[in-house]
């Protein structure tokens, strides 16, 4: 793979940093679909971790985040990400202090985690011609693939968490067939949180 196509995780600079700084708060849709209140934050998996974004952005607000990535090149870029940015400052340091790095198949570790919550990012579906996806998702996209497993790895999720399952998807894509009706959805500008509350 040329070095320009190389997979490069930041959490201190560029989009991720920026997020940080502004202090949006659990206001966002993420966290609303995590169900991050007032009081204390649920042990949280990240099911499908990719660059780590969306785990770091909940470990920001206090949550403890498990992040399970099977592809082992993705894996390295994101331990690196969250060594480097350990180093930065107390403030990072503290934030990938509640990450936990796994590397396996979601499928298998779930169960053994006991989790409260959690998040399913798979890769989505390709956009048409007209919506160009930023290089480093069409990076992601060559280093792991498609997930055909999806649908499994949802009922496992929802197999094995406590409270809640959060299915992140593209706001104007098709459901996953076989899916149960989500409980709830939480609509952002390109996405939408499918909520499945475990009774």
């Amino acid at each position: 793979m040329p070095v320009e196509e190389r997979l490069i995780i930041d959490f201190v600079g560029g989009a991720v940093g920026y997020r940080l700084r502004q202090r949006e708060g659990r206001g966002q849709a993420l966290p609303k679909a995590i169900g991050l209140g007032k009081g204390a934050p649920p042990f949280i998996v990240d099911a499908t971790a990719g660059m780590g974004r969306d785990a770091f952005l909940l470990a920001s607000l206090g949550a403890h985040v498990t992040l399970i990535e099977r592809n082992t090149a993705v894996h390295v870029a994101l331990a690196d990400a969250m060594e480097r940015a350990r180093k930065t400052s107390p403030e990072f340091s503290e934030i990938i202090g509640r990450m936990t790095l796994l590397c396996g198949d979601s499928r298998e570790l779930l169960v053994g985690l006991a989790p409260e919550v959690v998040l399913v990012d798979p890769m989505h579906p390709p956009r048409g011609k007209s919506a160009l996806v930023k290089k480093e998702m069409r990076v992601l996209r060559e280093y792991v693939g498609d997930d055909p497993d999806q649908r499994e790895l949802i009922e496992t999720a929802l197999n094995a968490a406590r409270q809640r399952v959060v299915l992140k998807w593209p706001l104007r894509a098709k459901p996953l067939g076989g899916l149960r009706k989500p409980s709830h959805q939480i609509i952002g500008k390109t996405t939408r949180y499918d909520v499945f509350m475990i009774s």
